[in-house]
């Protein structure tokens, strides 16, 4: 089955994907900050250049795209074109973050990764609640 959109729009669509200030990454943001949490943004002194640095927590936060970082929640569906191109990036893209995770926790940080799909209307409040939770506990 064939892309439903012309090569140009495509183009176009993926151009317009950002990797930084992200809807879910802002929600964990101004949530963490409503909650007293402060935090460095993308610190590119770790590996991975973790999306939030909370070091008062030794806590990295990484609010990873259901797509981008294949995540098994039925959100993520392998394209239909261009397939050898996209099976290569997306499993490099998970290789590359397993190797950072493991990285950060040999450097005595907690890794928690937060999917796009755990900050939609009906899971966002648990998702964003439990992450409070274990920061506090980390402490």
């Amino acid at each position: 089955m064939a892309d439903n959109h012309t090569k140009e729009i495509r183009s176009y669509n993926m151009s317009r994907i950002r990797s930084v200030n992200s809807k879910p990454e802002l929600l964990v943001r101004k949530y963490l900050f409503s909650k007293g949490f402060r935090y460095v943004l993308n610190d590119k002194r770790y590996p991975g250049k973790p999306d939030i640095v909370l070091p008062k927590y030794k806590t990295v936060i990484f609010v990873n795209g259901c797509f981008w970082h294949k995540h098994d929640c039925g959100r993520f569906v392998w394209p239909k074109s261009n397939i050898e191109y996209w099976r290569t990036k997306i499993t490099r893209n998970v290789e590359r973050d397993n190797a950072n995770y493991i990285k950060l926790s040999e450097m005595g940080w907690n890794v928690i990764v937060l999917w796009e799909c755990q900050l939609k209307k009906d899971t966002m409040t648990k998702t964003l609640d439990e992450l409070s939770f274990q920061l506090k506990k980390s402490i």
